[in-house]
């Protein structure tokens, strides 16, 4: 029952409404005991910090003194949407129930929490969508039976599974009927049933275990020191071995320390372990944190090679495992060669990094080992084509996550400040801008010379800061490189020409490097305290928050960082740059708007060398390449 602060009361029918001007005395006859005539309209508690809106939307005011309590009780059944400084934004979805209602958390729970710490009477409809929602999961199970599957339902939800049969997505994916409510399943649709009833509006509850790979323990370093969030995320995902655990995804910030959840996560189910991740770079990060924070050795951990034989611990880049042999079609037998190894028999466990990039043909794959235990690491789940349902269906439900400004307040990454710096584009590419296709334009923009003279002034004011400049266009990275005599680091760079320029930014030796979106995953360089963006794909979220990340780990000396975005004014590169910004200032982060040209008359009133002016005038007046630009793969 909420505690009533108090009461907006409506007037008995009949009752004349006070007149303006009327006397105290008679406003004191009804706030008196004829109060008792009026009917409570709607209860308001101030101290608390739940608003309830209809559409399950949820705000929580940050500020307030009982915010820890309810955040604490909300996070378990809804998703965060936003988390600015004082007012954050949850949303209460179907998937986020069930994703409760897996852990054990019952609708009784879940309503009883926004009853306690709402200022407002929960809506019913929101209350009523609560129990009838989450009283979905659990209904329609998938066990294991002799040498396959079966999908059970209890007898009072028979006619609910006949319906589903007749699902155009479900009914493919269904063997013979075994009961009135039961039917059988092959192992192969294992993964596809999930994703094809979640997608029906009923979730599945896999009941049918996990198929053990070879033993294999270590221990974590007596150095490593687990932080407490660390832990509680890896025994989120393992449940204390059970078959409601064993599957899942940890979402935490970049810098934050996902790759120690993931060895926790090893050395809890002590099984070999196939590790899944973006490039090489992050195939040598994962050797070198295996290395340095257990007792594995050199011998133990290793890169896949198709010509030798697997390690107890196996990393592999999606490239390789997605790599298509020549001629062949996506969909023909065996156009994926490496693709067995996600398949074999000895991992107990699949550790999938950066599972937001998780690529199509991976999803299908990992359909079909549903047996493995999963493991899903990442910064954030928003994926650009809509597939985050499929995460949740074929890797598992969202195990843990905490918010990335928590992280930051708590010491755990840095802090940083967005710039926005916006400038015109010259006369000459705007009349070439005006004149191109729509594709074109955002190129054209993206590309923008006077960038150039920006990257110089900010550079500048940050000479003593680590810096990163990072950009999606080739022929523009390679002039920004030529300018500042820095290093350019792309896809055809190889990997010890990465880790040794790497290696000298660490040791401060390097201060400057000019990277393709090869930079956009996994970089250790705890050290950068600045990054410039002078171009990107479009309207990627996902591609702005890991940029950012690049950022985050927390400096030495507790400082923090600066992210700048430079975006050519009225132009679609900055309607792309509005969307890119979502999720950062979903998760709190809010963008200053610097004006460009104060920057360009700083750098104009700059000494520059002769020869750099005059290359940089040649490259601003010279019409726009007619052929397409490089572009890193």
């Amino acid at each position: 029952m909420l505690a009533v602060g108090v009461q907006i009361l409506r007037r008995p029918r009949g009752e004349r409404p006070l007149k303006t001007g009327q006397s105290s005395a008679a406003k004191r006859i009804q706030t008196g005991p004829r109060a008792a005539r009026y009917t409570p309209l709607v209860s308001f508690d101030p101290a608390n910090p739940l608003i309830v809106q209809a559409d399950r939307s949820v705000f929580l005011e940050a500020f307030n003194p009982r915010a820890e309590e309810a955040r604490r009780e909300l996070a378990p059944f809804a998703e965060l949407v936003s988390s600015p400084e004082h007012l954050h934004t949850y949303r209460i979805t179907p998937l986020s129930l069930w994703n409760a209602a897996a852990a054990g958390v019952s609708a009784e729970q879940m309503v009883g929490a926004l009853e306690r710490h709402a200022k407002f009477p929960v809506p019913q409809n929101v209350s009523h969508d609560i129990r009838e929602l989450s009283g979905r999961w659990g209904r329609l199970k998938l066990v294991a039976h002799d040498n396959g599957l079966l999908l059970v339902a209890g007898s009072e939800d028979a006619p609910l599974l006949s319906e589903l049969s007749r699902n155009k997505a479900v009914s493919p994916l269904l063997g013979d009927r075994m009961g009135e409510a039961v039917y059988a399943v092959p192992l192969v649709h294992r993964g596809v049933i999930k994703t094809a009833l979640m997608g029906a509006g009923w979730p599945l509850d896999d009941q049918a275990g996990y198929s053990d790979g070879l033993e294999y323990t270590f221990t974590l370093s007596s150095a490593l020191q687990v932080r407490e969030y660390q832990q509680q995320a890896a025994e989120a995902f393992y449940r204390g071995g059970s078959a409601e655990g064993g599957s899942g995804v940890v979402v935490l910030a970049p810098g934050s320390g996902k790759t120690v959840v993931g060895m926790v996560a090893m050395s809890l189910v002590g099984q070999r372990t196939l590790v899944l991740t973006t490039n090489r770079t992050s195939v040598a990060q994962w050797q070198r944190e295996l290395l340095a924070k257990t007792t594995l050795t050199p011998d133990e951990v290793s890169e896949y090679d198709p010509k030798r034989p697997l390690t107890p611990v196996t990393v592999c880049t999606y490239q390789m495992l997605t790599h298509r042999r020549r001629g062949s079609e996506k969909d023909e037998e065996g156009a994926y060669p490496h693709m067995g190894l996600i398949g074999a028999a000895e991992w107990g466990l699949i550790v999938y990094d950066e599972v937001h990039l998780l690529p199509a043909p991976v999803f299908r794959i990992t359909a079909e080992v549903q047996a493995r235990r999963r493991l899903g690491l990442t910064a954030t789940l928003v994926r650009e084509d809509g597939r985050e349902s499929d995460v949740f269906a074929l890797i598992g439900p969202k195990r843990y996550d905490r918010p990335w400004k928590t992280l930051e307040a708590e010491g755990f990454i840095a802090q940083a400040e967005c710039v926005e710096v916006r400038l015109a584009l010259p006369q000459t590419e705007r009349v070439s801008y005006a004149a191109a296709p729509d594709r074109e334009k955002h190129r054209i923009a993206a590309e923008n010379p006077d960038k150039r003279a920006v990257v110089s002034a900010l550079l500048r004011q940050h000479q003593d800061s680590p810096t990163l400049v990072i950009g999606q266009y080739l022929d523009q990275l390679e002039l920004i490189a030529a300018d500042q005599e820095a290093p350019l680091i792309t896809g055809k760079t190889s990997q010890a020409e990465r880790e040794q320029l790497f290696q000298a930014f660490r040791e401060r030796r390097l201060t400057r490097i000019v990277m393709s979106k090869v930079g956009n995953f996994a970089l250790d360089l705890p050290d950068a305290e600045v990054l410039i963006q002078v171009s990107g794909a479009f309207g990627s979220r996902q591609e702005e928050a890991q940029r950012l990340g690049r950022l985050l780990r927390p400096k030495a000396d507790g400082g923090g960082a600066t992210f700048y975005s430079v975006v050519s004014r009225e132009t679609t590169e900055e309607d792309h740059a509005h969307h890119r910004q979502l999720f950062l200032a979903e998760q709190g982060y809010a963008y200053r708007i610097q004006d460009g040209a104060e920057l360009l008359e700083a750098e104009q009133s700059s000494p520059v060398e002769t020869s750099k002016k005059a290359d940089r005038k040649d490259r601003k007046t010279a019409k726009p390449p007619a052929r397409t630009p490089k572009v890193e793969a």
